[in-house]
């Protein structure tokens, strides 16, 4: 997605003007990419760019500062790359989410940003109108990985790691309740608060707070984990939908 080709006016009006802008962080060692994406961004009547950062090491002063919702971050950086910065932003528990861009869709990049706890990986040829939707959805609690970065994590699951589906695995899923047993499925099938609010006709408030406590419960740290758990003890299976 090239800078001088992001629209410069809003892709989408949202339906509550009253809620707070969600705010944004943008880090990225190319100053058109990153102008580029602050003034999409800026745009948006629901979002307020807090600041740019050329490096992570500038990131993480810049999320200390402002404390945004959603940091938006390239892999490659000199003096502390993205993958680190995110690492060093989930240890200060400053609650900023990470959006990690690249145009390397190489599989070390995937697992090590999600390790550092990255809540969504996209590469830099998504459209605009995605980036916009993918800062909403992690500003949201959602986990967003994109299509191929998904396929890879199911099939690398399934194939390298043998399954713990066992008595612990079951006990543990036992101590969830039924509603809370239907969010955990829609969750590992990587399904949005919004949707998930949809198919359970009830507010994303209330899917916020049974999110919360399936990840408790189930001591897990985020979505991800939500995936892998499930993938690893046959809840899902590749090829279910």
């Amino acid at each position: 997605m090239r800078p001088d080709s992001l629209p410069m006016t809003p892709l989408r009006t949202p339906d509550d003007q009253a809620r707070r802008p969600i705010s944004v962080a943008i880090a990225d060692d190319h100053p058109m990419i990153s102008a580029g994406f602050a003034a999409l961004l800026g745009a948006q009547p629901d979002m307020r760019v807090v600041g740019t950062a050329a490096n992570g090491r500038e990131l993480v002063s810049l999320a200390l500062r402002h404390q945004p919702d959603v940091a938006v971050v390239d892999v490659r950086m000199p003096e502390l790359d993205g993958i680190s910065a995110t690492r060093e932003l989930l240890a200060s528990g400053v609650g900023t989410r990470v959006l990690i861009l690249t145009t390397f869709d190489l599989d070390e990049y995937v697992y090590d940003a999600l390790r550092a706890g990255a809540s969504g990986f996209l590469l830099k040829d998504v459209t605009a109108s995605r980036l916009v939707d993918a800062v909403r959805l992690v500003a949201d609690g959602s986990m967003l990985l994109g299509p191929s970065v998904t396929r890879r994590l199911v099939r690398d699951v399934a194939l390298t790691r043998e399954s713990t589906a066992d008595g612990r695995a079951a006990a543990t899923l036992a101590t969830l309740t039924p509603r809370e047993r239907v969010v955990f499925d829609l969750l590992a099938r990587g399904l949005p608060n919004a949707e998930i609010a949809g198919e359970l006709i009830v507010s994303t408030e209330t899917v916020k707070s049974h999110v919360a406590e399936v990840l408790r419960k189930l001591g897990l740290r985020d979505r991800v984990q939500v995936v892998v758990f499930a993938y690893e003890n046959g809840v899902i299976r590749p090829g279910d939908e």
